[in-house]
């Protein structure tokens, strides 16, 4: 089954929807460029606006980088511990041979 030509059936019709349809996105598109053009000027004149956008990124990355590596270590480690209650043989051998490392240690420095 073809699709049927739109065009021979309304030609005026068309012409004049995709007209009306091209000039609103021309609207949207002058819109669009005098938004980024105002947004651009107003964050890279003004030193002090720029100073603290940029002190904010930096925080809310440094804060973000650090909880995170805080909740995979406390994952890790939680993950470790029920493995080693649950008698799993490497893992509770290699957590007894720490734990005497430690011991030894806390000896040895006493």
């Amino acid at each position: 089954m073809r699709p049927r030509d739109l065009s021979k059936d309304h030609p005026f019709e068309l012409r004049h929807e995709v007209s009306r349809l091209n000039k609103q996105l021309e609207d949207i598109s002058v819109a669009l460029r005098k938004g980024d053009f105002k947004d651009l000027v107003e964050n890279y004149t003004d030193w002090k606006r720029r100073i603290i956008s940029n002190f904010t990124a930096g925080v809310a990355r440094g804060l973000g980088l650090s909880v995170g590596t805080v909740v995979v270590i406390a994952l890790l480690t939680w993950i470790a511990s029920v493995m080693a209650s649950l008698g799993v043989p490497y893992v509770s051998d290699f957590f007894d041979y720490m734990g005497s490392l430690i011991k030894e240690g806390r000896k040895g420095g006493a």
